[in-house]
């Protein structure tokens, strides 16, 4: 069951991919979240069931690629990144770098999470590849929806996925998560809580999925940022 759940999501995967070439973006997203949300049941059955095994691991890992790394940087591509080198050439060849630059992060973020050893399960080193993945298909998402054009949207674009890239090669610890038990009695209370964010996300996907993406993504940055300022103002006022 573990492997069928992940061969689905390899599935929902490539079918982002062939919709993106076809130019059915909505299609395209469509296709990473369902990947999302296969590769998040897989490893649970797999517990669930004691089916976990290091063939279910790798496979897993290889779908992910697919999904998480090659998909979302095809559908960039297809979406914007190919009409740039009608601005120019200089302008095409940073598109299709910075389409590569994401696929080759994703690569190296899944090659140092299959071999990192114990770490804190707490945190995540680097952006996890379905975030980054979600953001970016909401940006094309919400690009299509709202007839989001020219230069400087695929300029922007060309930007987000590059950002992308770069947090899940970084050393950032972003939240995992993974300490929220669900196989245990929830309170009414967070019930209600995840109820109002499903609905929230339905009103607007592409904006409001989009804007978690950027919120969690900038988010651990700016702390990171902020506490270095402020332990640089502390030394500097302490008494010689």
């Amino acid at each position: 069951m573990p492997n069928l759940l992940t061969t689905g999501a390899l599935f929902a995967g490539f079918y982002s991919i062939v919709a993106a070439i076809d130019g059915n973006f909505l299609g395209a997203a469509w296709g990473i979240y369902i990947a999302m949300f296969l590769d998040g049941l897989d490893g649970r059955v797999a517990r669930m069931t004691s089916t976990e095994s290091d063939f279910g691991k790798e496979f897993d890992s290889l779908a992910d690629m697919v999904s998480f790394g090659v998909a979302p940087a095809i559908v960039t591509y297809q979406w914007g990144v190919e009409r740039l080198s009608e601005y120019g050439i200089l302008w095409g060849k940073l598109g299709w770098l910075a389409a590569f630059l994401y696929t080759v992060a994703a690569a190296l973020r899944l090659a140092r999470f299959n071999t990192s050893g114990a770490i804190d399960k707490r945190f995540f080193l680097g952006l996890p590849s379905p975030p980054a993945a979600a953001g970016i298909a909401a940006m094309v998402w919400g690009s299509v929806e709202y007839g989001i054009g020219g230069l400087v949207a695929l300029v922007a674009g060309v930007v987000i996925t590059a950002v992308a890239g770069i947090a899940m090669m970084s050393n950032f610890r972003y939240p995992s998560f993974k300490q929220i038990d669900f196989s245990r009695r929830v309170p009414f209370g967070n019930l209600i809580f995840v109820l109002a964010a499903l609905i929230i996300i339905a009103l607007n996907p592409p904006v409001i999925i989009f804007s978690m993406f950027f919120i969690y993504t900038t988010s651990v940055p700016v702390f990171w940022l902020w506490r270095r300022i402020r332990r640089r103002k502390k030394s500097k006022n302490r008494p010689i």
